[in-house]
C-alpha cells in the first residue's frame, strides 16, 4: 500500500517527536540520578531560608543566621540533598546545647523515619559527655566508635566546634576542631559492607544544638588522606584502640549525673498545682521543679500537676526537655500561676514530655492552661501578625480558638495550608487575656513547624475544585473536537490528494490515448480514396465514438480534480460547469442564491458539487431544455441545492431509474442529506438535495453538541458491527 505524502509526513513527524521524547526522558533520568547534581551545596540560613530541609522530629527554627533544635522529641533529624550523592564531604559549625548527649552531622542517609536511629547512614557528632568524637553507622540500629578529643577541658556544651564528615567509597572519616583552642581530632573507619549513597542531615541526641555554615562538596581520596592527617584508618566498627560506646552506657552515666544534681538541688520544692493556693494580696516565694515545654517567645515549665509561666527570667541556655529548678514570687491566676523575678537552675536534660490529647471543648475550660496539649481542628482562616508571626484561626465543633506559630525554617508550610483542612496541633494552651484578647477561650502556642500536621486536606467538592473540574472538562471537550476536526481534515486532504493523482494519471494515459486514436482515425479517413461511402461512414462513426469517449474522460478528470472548486463555491462552480456545457447553444443558465452564505464543510460542498454536475449533465443531454435554473439556499442549520429544467421530463418509476440518479441518491445518503426528484412529461424535472450543516459551537451549546456527536458515533458503530456480522468471504 502506497502512503500519501500527507500521511507519510505525519508518520515521520510523529516518529521524530517520539525520538525527542525518549531522548528527553533519558536525559532527565540521567540528570536526576547524577551523583554530582546539586554539589557543591551551602545553606541559606543567613538569609532565613531552609525550604529544602525536611524535619523528622525536634523543634527546628531559624534564628540569627543559624538553625536551632531545642527538642530531641521523635528523633530530631533535619535532612536535605540527593539520595544519589556518593563521594562527598559535609562540614558545619556545631553548638551543643546539653551537658550529656551529642550533636552532629549525617552523611549518606536514606530510609529515614521518626526515631533516634531510624535511618540508614553514617553519623559523626560531638559528645559533651565523655569529651568524645563519635562516629557510627545507623541501620535502624546503632554501632559506633569514639575517640577522646584532646583534653577533657576542651569539650563542653555551649561553645562552637567545627565538625567535618567525609565519605569516599567505603572509607568514612570525621574530624572536629575546637574553635576556642584550635585543638583537633580525627578518626577514620573502613566499612566493607558500606552504604554507597544518600542525603545529608543534622541530628542531636540527648542534647539540642545549633548549626551554621553547612557546606557540602565532592570528595576525593586525597581529601580523605589530608583529613585524617596521619590518623590510622580503622577496619570495621570494632577497632581495638577505640572505645565502644552504647546507649546503655550513656544512659547509666546520665542517670548518675541526675542523681548527683538532685542531691545538690533544693529539696523543699512545691508542685506547680499547689501554687494556686498562694495569697492574691501578699506575694509569696516558692521553689518548683519542672520540665521546660517552651522557651520562646515565653518560658513555660510543666510538672505532673500543671504548668507555669515564668516571665523575664534570667536563665542559662535552655532547651525543650530540660529539667530546671526555679525560685521566685508567685502570682496565682484563675487557672494557672505566674512566677516573677525567678532564679533558674538547670538540673539535667530529659526527653521532652509528651502532649496531653484533649478536645477544644476541654481546653476551653481552662483546666489545661499553661500545659502542653494536642488537639485536632479545622482551619477556618490564616493571617500574619506583628513580627511576621503566623496566626491560624481554628474550629472544632462549636469551639473556636487561635494558634500562634513563630516563623520557622520557611513560610512554605504556612503558605500551602488550605482552608478547611483538618490539622493536628501540639502546643502550649494559654488562656491569658493578653493573648486571647477575649475573642477566643484559649490560644495555642506552637513551638515549631513540626508541631503542626495536616491530617486531611479540604473536601474535593469545594467551589474552587468544582469550577476547576468544569473548566477541565470544557478544555478536554474542546481539545477532543479540535482533534477530531484535524483528523477529518487530514483524511479529506489525503483523499483529495489521491483523487488529484488519479486525475493526472487518467489525463496522461486514457485521455491522451483517446486523442491519439482520434488523430489516427482522421488520418486514415483523409487517406481513403473516394468512392467508398460505407467505409467513410464507419470511420465517421468511430471518430464520433472516440470524440464522445474523450469528452467523457475529460469530464471524469474534471470531476476528480479538486482544483476546479477550490477557488469558488458550489453555486459558482456549477454555473461555470453548466455554461461550459451549453457553450454555443440556446439553453439559458440561471444561478440564484437565497439566504446568508455561511461556511460549508468541504465534504458537504464537494458532494453537492458532484450531485449538481450529474443533474446538469443529465438535463442538458436528455431533456432538451431551453432554461436551466441552479438554486442554492442557505440557512442556519442546512444548505439546499436545486437543479430545475423546463425540458421534456419523464415519469419517475421505482426500479427503472438510471445509474446517474442512483449515484446522486447514494452520494446524498453519505452526507445524511435528503434527495427528492420531481418530474412531469413536457413540464421539466426538479432535483432537490438538502444537507444538514454542523451547528456552530458556542459556550452554551457545546454539551448538547458533544452528546449528539457521541450518540451518532455509537449508533454508527453499532450499525457497522451489525452489517459486518452478516458478511462472509466468497
Amino acid at each position: 500500500m502506497k502512503l500519501s505524502p500527507a500521511v507519510y509526513r505525519g508518520l515521520l513527524f510523529g516518529g521524530f517527536l517520539c525520538l525527542l521524547l525518549t531522548l528527553g526522558l533519558l536525559g532527565t533520568r540521567a540528570y536526576l540520578h547524577s551523583p554530582s547534581r546539586g554539589l557543591p551545596y551551602s545553606d541559606s540560613f543567613a538569609q532565613s531560608k531552609a525550604d529544602e530541609w525536611r524535619a523528622l522530629g525536634g523543634t527546628w527554627e531559624l534564628m540569627n543566621g543559624t538553625i536551632r533544635n531545642d527538642s530531641d522529641e521523635r528523633g530530631a533529624k533535619l535532612l536535605t540533598g540527593s539520595s544519589y550523592w556518593r563521594n562527598y564531604s559535609i562540614e558545619a559549625d556545631v553548638y551543643p546545647l546539653g551537658k550529656s548527649g551529642d550533636a552532629g552531622l549525617i552523611i549518606r542517609s536514606g530510609d529515614e523515619q521518626e526515631g533516634v536511629n531510624a535511618y540508614r547512614g553514617y553519623y559523626a557528632g560531638i559528645g559533651t559527655f565523655g569529651h568524645l568524637l563519635i562516629l557510627g553507622r545507623a541501620d535502624h540500629s546503632w554501632i559506633e566508635v569514639t575517640k577522646d578529643i584532646s583534653t577533657p577541658g576542651d569539650v563542653r556544651p555551649f561553645q562552637w566546634y567545627h565538625l567535618k564528615l567525609l565519605a569516599y567509597d567505603c572509607q568514612i572519616a570525621a574530624a572536629v576542631t575546637v574553635l576556642t583552642h584550635s585543638s583537633r581530632a580525627s578518626i577514620g573507619i573502613a566499612d566493607p559492607d558500606c552504604i554507597r549513597s544518600g542525603r545529608i542531615g543534622l541530628r542531636s541526641y540527648f542534647s539540642g544544638g545549633i548549626w551554621r555554615n553547612v557546606y557540602v562538596r565532592p570528595a576525593s581520596h586525597e581529601d580523605l588522606v589530608q583529613m585524617l592527617q596521619g590518623q590510622e584508618s580503622k577496619s570495621g566498627f570494632l577497632p581495638n584502640n577505640v572505645t565502644i560506646q552504647d546507649s546503655e552506657f550513656i544512659e547509666s552515666h546520665r542517670l548518675l549525673e541526675e542523681e548527683q544534681t538532685k542531691a545538690l538541688s533544693n529539696s523543699s520544692t512545691q508542685t506547680i498545682a499547689s501554687l494556686r493556693l498562694s495569697s492574691f494580696v501578699t506575694p509569696s516565694r516558692a521553689t518548683i521543679r519542672g520540665t521546660v515545654i517552651l522557651t520562646a517567645p515565653r518560658l513555660y515549665v510543666e510538672d505532673s500537676t500543671g504548668g507555669l509561666f515564668i516571665p523575664q527570667a534570667k536563665t542559662p541556655p535552655l532547651k525543650v526537655g530540660d529539667e530546671i529548678e526555679a525560685t521566685g514570687e508567685i502570682r496565682p491566676g484563675d487557672f494557672s500561676s505566674t512566677m516573677e523575678r525567678a532564679t533558674i537552675q538547670l538540673l539535667w536534660s530529659r526527653t521532652p514530655v509528651p502532649p496531653v490529647s484533649v478536645t477544644a471543648s476541654q481546653a476551653s475550660t481552662g483546666k489545661y492552661d499553661a500545659t502542653f496539649i494536642e488537639v485536632r481542628a479545622r482551619l477556618a482562616g490564616k493571617e500574619r501578625g506583628p513580627g511576621d508571626a503566623q496566626i491560624l484561626d481554628l474550629e472544632e465543633g462549636p469551639e473556636s480558638f487561635r494558634a500562634f506559630l513563630n516563623p520557622g525554617r520557611s513560610d512554605r508550610l504556612f503558605t500551602n495550608l488550605k482552608l478547611d483542612s483538618i490539622l493536628r496541633l501540639r502546643g502550649i494552651c494559654v488562656v491569658d487575656p493578653t493573648l486571647t484578647h477575649n475573642l477566643t477561650p484559649f490560644v495555642l502556642l506552637l513551638r515549631s513547624n513540626e508541631d503542626l500536621e495536616v491530617i486531611a486536606g479540604p473536601p474535593w467538592w469545594s467551589a474552587g475544585h468544582l469550577v476547576a473540574i468544569v473548566i477541565a472538562i470544557l478544555l478536554l471537550a474542546l481539545a477532543s473536537v479540535f482533534l477530531h476536526h484535524r483528523v477529518e481534515n487530514w483524511r479529506l486532504r489525503a483523499i483529495l490528494e489521491e483523487r488529484g493523482r488519479l486525475a493526472h494519471e487518467m489525463h496522461d494515459t486514457l485521455a491522451q490515448s483517446f486523442a491519439g486514436i482520434g488523430f489516427q482515425l482522421q488520418a486514415i479517413r483523409n487517406e481513403l480514396p473516394e468512392g467508398l461511402p460505407k467505409m467513410d461512414q464507419q470511420l465517421e462513426l468511430a471518430s464520433n465514438l472516440v470524440r464522445h469517449s474523450h469528452e467523457e474522460a475529460r469530464r471524469s478528470i474534471a470531476a476528480l480534480r479538486p482544483e476546479s472548486q477550490e477557488s469558488e463555491d458550489v453555486l459558482s462552480g456549477l454555473e461555470h460547469f453548466a455554461r461550459h456545457m451549453v457553450e454555443g447553444g440556446s439553453v439559458q443558465i440561471l444561478a440564484e442564491r437565497e439566504g446568508e452564505q455561511r461556511p460549508v464543510p468541504s465534504r458537504i460542498s464537494d458532494t453537492l458539487y458532484r450531485i449538481g454536475q450529474e443533474a446538469v449533465a443529465n438535463a442538458i443531454r436528455h431533456a432538451s431544455p431551453t432554461q436551466l435554473t441552479i438554486r442554492l439556499a442557505s440557512s442556519e442549520n442546512s444548505v439546499c441545492l436545486q437543479v430545475e429544467d423546463n425540458g421534456t421530463g419523464f415519469v419517475p418509476v421505482s426500479g427503472l431509474q438510471g445509474f446517474g440518479i442512483r449515484g446522486m441518491r447514494m452520494r446524498a445518503q453519505r452526507i445524511s442529506a435528503s434527495f427528492r426528484l420531481q418530474s412531469k412529461v413536457n413540464e421539466g424535472t426538479q432535483i432537490t438535495v438538502e444537507a444538514p450543516l454542523p451547528p456552530r459551537v458556542t459556550l452554551l451549546s457545546w454539551p448538547k453538541l458533544l452528546w449528539k456527536y457521541v450518540m451518532e458515533h455509537s449508533i454508527n458503530a453499532r450499525a457497522t458491527k451489525q452489517a459486518n456480522s452478516y458478511t462472509y468471504r466468497r
